[in-house]
């Protein structure tokens, strides 16, 4: 998100997000102190919204936005959980959507108040999110993504589809892979032709040995680091985010990027979400349906650089776009259907996959 993440300034968003969370903490309280009915709280992934957006929202409606930010889903969840602070919209991934509405942490939306979002977002995104928010009653698309190979053309003779290269000897110390477990143990699942959800320990155990067997080959296992790494030339292979992608390749024209390994990868999705408590539900529909708008889809689109469900993004945008950078942002639809969305397993599952991965790095 940003996982995500990814095409981050991060000092400047750093800075941004220390000053709008003392905004935030200074506004929430007393409702009538913080500006009654005309008031908004968000709580979303740091450097996710563009503020001239913000501001533009502002300006129409006359509502005040409070944005206040996190860097991770499991650093969000307990906040949201324990009740400390009263959101009015919140940005979560997909399987931490379904994991909250599980836990009855969300409301259904209105739909009949979010015209620009039945318009404007694609059936097959909603499609897909249905994987996690059935009849797709508690979340509206924002962004996707794959997770995918970036590879230096200088240093990788074959051409990538497959994550079978990650796995290649002659690539020994020039190979990047995530720090995540899901991110990580996804990738021999998908070669072993097993779910990326699988809760199955024998297929687990596998996809860990297969992870200590290619340790050896591994340069490093980072976040951001990978981005550096790539764009300097320091690695022949990383496991990124497409999100990162474009910027990624007008850094370094040695880079290309395959998008969806043939075996299968991970399609993350992030949506907008009311909280149960949420105080200003109103308010929350009307900047969801904003944001839906295509000119203001559009200006977020290329503020991030992450793709967008939003149909009537392209045609404003891709003038001032390469054709690779198209496809990579407005994939044909056979790169992402069928691709599988991360799925919340249980809080069981969740440590077994942290257990085995941390025995990959341990060992």
């Amino acid at each position: 998100m940003k996982k995500h993440h990814f095409l981050r300034l991060m000092a400047l968003a750093a800075a941004f997000a220390l000053a709008v969370f003392s905004a935030g903490c200074d506004s929430f309280g007393d409702d009538e102190e913080a500006g009654g009915e005309d008031t908004l709280y968000i709580y979303s992934w740091g450097d996710y919204l563009d503020e001239d957006v913000l501001a533009q929202f502002e300006e129409e409606t006359g509502i005040h936005v409070v944005l206040d930010t996190y860097d991770t889903n499991e650093s969000m969840y307990p906040r949201v959980k324990e009740g400390a602070t009263t959101y009015d919209l919140i940005c979560p991934s997909d399987y931490m959507i379904q994991k909250m509405e599980q836990n009855d942490l969300l409301q259904p939306l209105d739909w009949e108040q979010l015209p620009n979002a039945k318009e404007y977002i694609g059936s097959d995104y909603l499609k897909q999110a249905e994987a996690y928010d059935p009849g797709n009653r508690y979340s509206i698309p924002y962004c996707w993504g794959t997770v995918g190979i970036m590879y230096n053309t200088k240093m990788v003779d074959e051409p990538v589809d497959s994550w079978a290269v990650l796995f290649d000897p002659k690539y020994k110390d020039s190979i990047l892979m995530q720090d995540s477990a899901r991110d990580a143990i996804m990738i021999p699942l998908r070669m072993m032709g097993a779910s990326m959800n699988t809760k199955d320990e024998a297929e687990l155990t596998k996809a860990r040995d297969m992870l200590l067997a290619q340790k050896p080959l591994v340069q490093a296992y980072g976040v951001d680091d990978i981005r550096d790494k790539l764009a300097g030339g320091e690695a022949a292979l990383g496991v990124i985010f497409s999100g990162e992608a474009i910027n990624l390749m007008e850094a370094n024209p040695d880079l290309a990027f395959c998008a969806a390994p043939k075996e299968g990868t991970n399609l993350w999705m992030d949506g907008w979400v009311i909280p149960k408590n949420a105080q200003h539900v109103e308010n929350a529909h009307k900047f969801i349906d904003f944001l839906c708008r295509p000119d203001i889809a559009a200006k977020n689109f290329e503020a991030l650089g992450y793709s967008t469900p939003n149909t009537g993004v392209q045609e404003l945008v891709e003038d001032d776009m390469d054709d690779d950078e198209i496809e990579i942002a407005f994939p044909p639809p056979e790169v992402y259907l069928g691709q599988e969305t991360y799925q919340y397993l249980g809080e069981a599952m969740d440590k077994l996959y942290t257990k085995l991965w941390l025995q990959v790095k341990v060992e």
